[in-house]
């Protein structure tokens, strides 16, 4: 466990602490979404249709992966809590559950990625050629899916430790793998047929499992990893059921956040082609820059976490606190650089004039949507370091599904269309109202979920203000 700024009292070496194991988890985030932009860009040049299935597909996909990677996060408190109390053996026997757990949860998500006609009955009437790339491109994606989930064992892992540049350098390798095959798969080289979208699903899955056998071969070799004997094991019940426990409704909590992107790109395809490929360009800023507070926020709660198995409540506070002053200070930087950088951002998205227009007009949005996803998010992290996780998702069921989706689509597609046109027209003129209103409630869904959660952990502080870590004090909080 770290202790360098145990002794402080003040929140600089807390911050710098936080800093130093965030960039790690940073950079290998924004490669992580890196793919996406890299399908999205290569996807856009190629055409508007291919930009279209991907915006789909993606949106698809990404809502199956998340929330089973969600479940697979439990390991992370877990295994930061093991850390800091020096239990090294307790961490890798525990690791090996992860990976159990991934390969049970991939048969899941296979089955949901291989029924899209499920998803796209959200979309209303789209063309066969659409439907038939969508369908293509998720059956590629099931082949990566296990590949995928079984990494995040793996990451896990890294960040419970304190070692997230492990999975840095695997991530920001596999962008370059990713450009070639991308390459090779979508345009048609190197004797492989030109297959356009389904082509980036497919070099999507090559990567994939290539990054598994890299992080498996660091993990089982390295020597700092060795210490804690990971190990596969056999599946062990009890601990499988407390990996759900903790798993459920962390996952439940991701897939409320990223439903959303889904949901919204999928009510997009009504407004057209156009707009459904600026959406798609905003989700993927929205999504570039969300790794920043997420960075933060793992981090925090990576160090949290290992205070709290090392009995120390006050140190955990602080990091608390400097985490939160981090979040808030990149989140107004972030929001700069977007109202600044706006003109040569969509530049390297799209040649299309016409996806460029709408997409104009929806950023004017994204700064606002951003300062409250990073709130929210940092809030979050912070209840999971304390393995607290049901009433969290409970709070984002109402806010981010009931304000902000089920808000969003009422107003801006549903019984109540237009309610929020005249608005729109004042503030952002010719934005398309359908999908400027969903972009707009669930900027107010994610404020609303911000401030629940911080009212929560305000409790959950009060609660620790004894030493934790026990069984008790764990049960009361749940």
């Amino acid at each position: 466990m770290q202790h360098t700024a145990s002794s402080g009292h003040g929140l600089g070496p807390h911050m710098k602490d936080i800093a130093q194991q965030a960039w790690p988890v940073l950079i290998a985030s924004w490669a992580g979404v890196a793919f996406a932009v890299i399908d999205t860009a290569m996807g856009g040049h190629a055409g508007a249709l291919d930009l279209q299935i991907m915006a789909l597909a993606t949106s698809i996909y990404v809502t199956v992966f998340v929330g089973l990677m969600g479940v697979i996060h439990a390991l992370i408190p877990i295994l930061a809590q093991h850390f800091g109390a020096g239990q090294l053996h307790e961490v890798g026997r525990m690791w090996g559950q992860g990976v159990w757990l991934a390969a049970a949860l991939c048969l899941v998500g296979c089955a949901f990625l291989l029924a899209p006609d499920l998803w796209l009955s959200v979309s209303g009437d789209i063309g066969p050629e659409v439907r038939d790339g969508v369908r293509d491109y998720l059956s590629a994606l099931a082949l990566a899916l296990p590949a995928a989930l079984a990494f995040r064992a793996i990451y896990a892992l890294a960040t419970a430790v304190s070692r997230p540049r492990t999975v840095m350098e695997i991530y920001v390798a596999g962008i370059f793998v990713k450009l070639f095959f991308n390459w090779v798969f979508i345009f048609g080289h190197l004797g492989a047929p030109a297959m356009g979208a389904t082509g980036a699903g497919l070099s999507t899955a090559v990567v994939s499992w290539i990054m598994l056998a890299a992080g498996l071969a660091r993990v089982l070799r390295d020597p700092w990893y060795r210490r804690f004997s990971p190990q596969l094991g056999r599946p062990n019940w009890r601990e499988q059921a407390e990996l759900l426990r903790l798993g459920i409704p962390m996952g439940g909590s991701y897939l409320i956040e990223v439903g959303a992107f889904t949901f919204m790109a999928l009510l997009a395809a009504r407004d057209g082609m156009y707009v459904t490929g600026a959406h798609q360009i905003m989700a993927n800023l929205a999504a570039l820059c969300y790794m920043v507070p997420m960075a933060l926020g793992v981090a925090t709660a990576s160090l949290t976490a290992q205070a709290i198995g090392a009995r120390d409540p006050a140190l955990a506070r602080r990091n608390g606190r400097a985490g939160i002053t981090l979040v808030v200070a990149a989140a107004l930087i972030t929001a700069l650089a977007i109202v600044l950088g706006r003109d040569p951002i969509l530049r390297l998205y799209t040649d299309d004039p016409q996806v460029t227009a709408m997409a104009i007009l929806l950023l004017t949005l994204l700064p606002f949507f951003h300062m409250g996803d990073a709130l929210q998010c940092i809030g979050c992290y912070l209840l999971r370091a304390y393995k607290v996780t049901v009433v969290p998702l409970l709070m984002q069921i109402v806010a981010l599904t009931g304000v902000g989706l089920t808000g969003g689509w009422w107003l801006g597609f549903g019984p109540g269309r237009g309610a929020l046109a005249g608005l729109i027209e004042t503030l952002i003129p010719g934005a398309p109202p359908g999908t400027s209103t969903m972009w707009i409630m669930s900027t107010v869904g994610l404020l609303l979920s911000a401030s629940l959660l911080f009212l929560w952990y305000g409790y959950v502080l009060r609660r620790h203000a004894r030493p934790v870590g026990t069984p008790e004090d764990q049960a009361a909080l749940r």
